[in-house]
């Protein structure tokens, strides 16, 4: 029989190595629909709605965005691309987010302005929508960028409104969720 100081101290070192990982891991399945291999995160990157956004001076936190980085993979050709997903609240509007820069990702080294793309015909798609009212869309991006946002410090989603724009940053930490991601997918350097 273990000793109870040694049984916490395990439990303690146990939680101590999990705290340093990233809470959301990268993922591959394979679409028995295409027979493509999709590399994706288990879920979605949250983001927030910026409290300087103009919908917010009553102080509420009511629009969240989500991003989740893709690769299709069908027998060596590979391509890239990101699903964003917006719930606006009640106190916000957002454009069409299908329409010409209306997403902008906006990273340290300044903003890449998205374009929209046809994503390949899926069985099931890596992520699914989190608010029936929300708006969903892909966009095409390549590993060059892929690698950039992981570097990134700052990763915010801006999307237009009517009478400007509003930012979204994200709830948690972005770059080791992103980095395990490029890791896992082999875009690397090396």
């Amino acid at each position: 029989m273990l000793n109870p100081f040694l049984k916490t101290l395990g439990f303690l070192s146990l939680l101590a190595g999990c705290a340093g990982q990233s809470q959301i891991k990268p993922a591959e399945v394979l679409d028995e629909k295409s027979g493509m291999t999709v590399g994706a995160l288990q879920e979605p990157i949250e983001f927030v709605e910026s409290a300087r956004s103009p919908s917010q001076v009553n102080g509420r936190r009511t629009s969240f965005a989500y991003l989740g980085p893709i690769e299709w993979d069908m027998m060596g050709q590979i391509t890239y691309g990101i699903w964003i997903h917006v719930a606006p609240g009640n106190d916000t509007q957002v454009s069409d987010i299908h329409a010409p820069g209306a997403v902008k990702l906006i990273l340290d080294d300044g903003a890449v302005v998205l374009s929209l793309m046809d994503p390949p015909k899926l069985g099931h798609g890596p992520y699914q929508p989190i608010a029936s009212w929300g708006q969903t869309a892909y966009f095409a991006v390549d590993a060059p960028t892929l690698k950039r946002m992981a570097a990134s410090s700052k990763l915010t989603l801006d999307f237009r409104t009517g009478d400007g724009t509003i930012d979204f940053p994200p709830s948690h930490e972005t770059r080791e969720t992103l980095t395990q991601f490029v890791r896992a997918r082999g875009i690397t350097d090396d």
